[in-house]
C-alpha cells in the first residue's frame, strides 16, 4: 500500500482545520521502523496539536496522535520484523513527527517497544500515554513512601484520562480514593471506578491565600496543576507527597516554602514523553501484569472519521475517560 488514510491538521491565515484524507507512505519522516497503526487514542495533547498550539506542534500541516499501537511493515534493524505488534508513546510522535492519527507511521527504533504480553494492541491504547503517566505517578508516589491503609489519596481531575486510570488503578491496588473533577454528574462514573469519595473542585479553589489548609491527604496525583495543585501540597499529610503531570488548571500557582518545611511533604515531577525506553518498558511491564486494572467502565471507541468531533469535545472540557481510535 502506497497511500493510507491519516488525520491532517492544517493551517490557513491563522485557522486550523482537520479533516481525514489520503496520504502516501513516502511522505513519512525518515526512521528505521515503518509501522501500520491498528489502534490510538486521545489526549489531551492531541487536541493542543490539532487546534494549532505551537508549543506542542510548530508546523503544519500534520498528524498528530502521541499514541500508536500496530504491527511492523518493515524494519532497517535487526530488533524489530515485520509482523511484530509494538506500541510507541511520547518522544516527538504526533508533535512534530507524523502520529498515530494516520493508518501508518514511520519513527526511529528506539521509540518503538514490543507489545506487552499481558495486553492486546487494543488494550495497550485504552492506557496508551495516560496509563503511562497514571503508572509512573503510583510508581513514584509508592517509592516516596506511599502505600494502602494510610488513609485517603486525592485524584484531581479524576474525570480525564490520567485521572480516571488514576483512579482505577489506584482502587484495584487497595487504595482508599479520593476523586476531585468539576463535573457533578460524573460522580457515579468515578464511584464505578473505585472512587470512595467525591470531592467537588471548588473545594480545593479555596483557600489560595492561605499557607496551610487541613491536613487531609495521604497522597495524591494532580494532573491539573495551577492553584490547585498548590492547595494539595497545603492539604498533605506530614511527610506525604503529590505527584504533578498535568496544567489544565495553569502552569504557576502562588507557593510558599511553609508545607514543605512545616509537614515535610514532597511535591514530584512526573513526565511521561521522554522517559528512558527502558523505564516506559518497566511501566508497561507492571500495567500488563501486576498492576493490570478493569478499564471497561472508562473506555469508549471511535472511527478515524469521528476524531475531529471528539477533539473539540475534550478542548471544552467534556470528555469523560478515555478514547481509543480504531483505525481499521
Amino acid at each position: 500500500m502506497s497511500e493510507f488514510k491519516a488525520l491532517l491538521v492544517s493551517e490557513t491565515e491563522g485557522q486550523y482545520q482537520s479533516e481525514v484524507v489520503n496520504r502516501k507512505i513516502d511522505d513519512l519522516p525518515p526512521g528505521e521502523v515503518l509501522i501500520r497503526v491498528r489502534y490510538s487514542s486521545l489526549n489531551y495533547k492531541d487536541a493542543l496539536s490539532a487546534s494549532g498550539n505551537k508549543g506542542v506542534t510548530r508546523n503544519f500541516p500534520h498528524t498528530p496522535g502521541i499514541d500508536a499501537a500496530g504491527v511492523v511493515e518493515a524494519s532497517s534493524v535487526g530488533d524489530f520484523t515485520a509482523g511484530d505488534e509494538v506500541i510507541v508513546t511520547g518522544y516527538d510522535l504526533g508533535m512534530n513527527t507524523s502520529g498515530g492519527f494516520g493508518q501508518y507511521i514511520r519513527v526511529p527504533a528506539d521509540w518503538v517497544l514490543r507489545r506487552p504480553q499481558g495486553l492486546s494492541l487494543r488494550d495497550s491504547m485504552v492506557l496508551g500515554t495516560a496509563g503511562l503517566t497514571a503508572a509512573l505517578c503510583i510508581d513514584k508516589l509508592e517509592h516516596a513512601g506511599l502505600a494502602p491503609g494510610q488513609g485517603p489519596v486525592l485524584v484531581t481531575g479524576a474525570t480525564g484520562g490520567v485521572g480516571s486510570i488514576a483512579v482505577a488503578m489506584l482502587s484495584t491496588k487497595g487504595y482508599e480514593v479520593a476523586a476531585s473533577t468539576g463535573k457533578a454528574l460524573q460522580a457515579d462514573f468515578l464511584r464505578k471506578l473505585g472512587a470512595n469519595q467525591i470531592v467537588d473542585r471548588s473545594t480545593l479553589e479555596s483557600g489560595k491565600d492561605k499557607v496551610l489548609l487541613k491536613d487531609q491527604w495521604a497522597g495524591a496525583v494532580d494532573t491539573v496543576g495551577g492553584d490547585i495543585l498548590f492547595n494539595v501540597v497545603k492539604s498533605l499529610r506530614y511527610g506525604a507527597s503529590v505527584a504533578c503531570c498535568g496544567m489544565t488548571a495553569g502552569g504557576q500557582f502562588n507557593a510558599s516554602v511553609f508545607p514543605f518545611i512545616l509537614r515535610n511533604v514532597n511535591l514530584l515531577g512526573i513526565d511521561s514523553v521522554e522517559q528512558p525506553l527502558v523505564v516506559k518498558a518497566s511501566m508497561w511491564d507492571l500495567l500488563s501484569v501486576q498492576w493490570k486494572t478493569d478499564l471497561h467502565n472508562l473506555e469508549r471507541e471511535i472511527s478515524l472519521d469521528q476524531l475531529p468531533a471528539e477533539i473539540d469535545k475534550i478542548l471544552a472540557g467534556k470528555m469523560v475517560g478515555r478514547i481509543v481510535v480504531n483505525l481499521g
